[in-house]
């Protein structure tokens, strides 16, 4: 009778982890184990450095973050606002009768201007109560008074790895607008124009679409909406294991998506489910007007214990 009604049981819960994984609401276990908290970061071996060191061809170094500033476009109700200590922090000390300046910043880490996002960031609401975050965590043991108490941004390892950067503008002759959505097909088709090899393990992914053009300057049609991936492109580049995907606008993915019933789903395809984090608002017209196709990425978020992401500028280096 026991062994009969554990073998019910067992099939019970099969089929409640089918119809979860249809509805997208399962979240696995990493392939790095039940701990892992790096996610996609424990690809950065010393392998990736040195294939990243080959591309550095002519020893340019260039910042593809944006410089932060009150004018910047936020989302939502997020904020920016950095205080001056009109005059003397301190001093005059000495017979040098030397002074300093020191500013105060109040913002969202990592929630604003060039933004990498954490593991911790993204998750799924689950039938019950809570939520479940990357590694199938449930949201009590993500979740602390003063931060994350999991999957905090310090878990993360620096980056340095092969970039590469798609121009969808020059693909499809004009930059694109809110709503249009970069397809598999064009990935393939840039990486074809381009000349380049596609996205393998550990590698970095940007798109370029252009959107980047209305920062500051409109700051409204900035925020309304973007031009993106959807969850057709988010899995395809989960396929090949990359490490990060960024792009110029604020949420990688398209926005508004054409499903009217998802909402930020590739966040939860790359960070939750496959441990690939995002890096939104990149200046990727810099490499773009250069003609930069592949270079060396190398970035270390703001180790600040318990945070959902970084601020931080990215380097390239061709």
């Amino acid at each position: 009778m026991k062994l009969k009604l554990l073998s019910t049981l067992t099939a019970l819960t099969a089929i409640a982890t089918s119809v979860a994984l249809a509805d997208g609401h399962s979240v696995p276990t990493s392939k790095w184990g039940a701990d892992d908290q790096a996610g996609a970061s424990n690809y950065m071996t010393s392998e990736k450095a040195m294939e990243a060191i080959a591309l550095m061809k002519s020893g340019t170094v260039v910042s593809i973050g944006r410089v932060y500033e009150a004018e910047m476009p936020l989302f939502g109700t997020r904020a920016f606002a950095l205080r001056g200590t009109s005059g003397l922090a301190g001093g005059p000390l000495g017979g040098n009768k030397v002074v300093w300046m020191d500013d105060f910043l109040a913002t969202e880490i990592g929630q604003v201007g060039t933004q990498f996002d954490g593991l911790g960031h993204i998750g799924v609401r689950k039938e019950s109560f809570g939520s479940t975050f990357y590694n199938n965590l449930d949201s009590s043991e993500v979740f602390g008074p003063t931060g994350l108490k999991k999957l905090g941004i310090e878990n993360v390892k620096p980056f340095f790895t092969r970039g590469i950067v798609l121009d969808i503008t020059a693909l499809r002759g004009a930059p694109m607008n809110a709503g249009d959505e970069v397809t598999v097909a064009d990935l393939n088709a840039a990486i074809e124009r381009q000349g380049i090899e596609g996205p393998g393990e550990g590698d970095v992914v940007l798109i370029h679409t252009g959107w980047g053009r209305h920062w500051i300057t409109d700051n409204a049609t900035f925020n309304s909406g973007a031009p993106g991936i959807g969850m057709e492109a988010a899995k395809w580049l989960a396929e090949r294991n990359i490490a990060v995907v960024g792009s110029d606008t604020w949420p990688v993915e398209v926005v508004p998506n054409p499903d009217p019933e998802s909402v930020f789903q590739a966040h939860q395809e790359l960070i939750t489910h496959n441990g690939i984090y995002i890096h939104e608002n990149l200046a990727t017209e810099v490499l773009i007007d250069a003609g930069v196709s592949e270079f060396a990425y190398i970035f270390s978020p703001v180790a600040v214990k318990g945070a959902t992401g970084s601020p931080g500028a990215p380097l390239a280096v061709y």
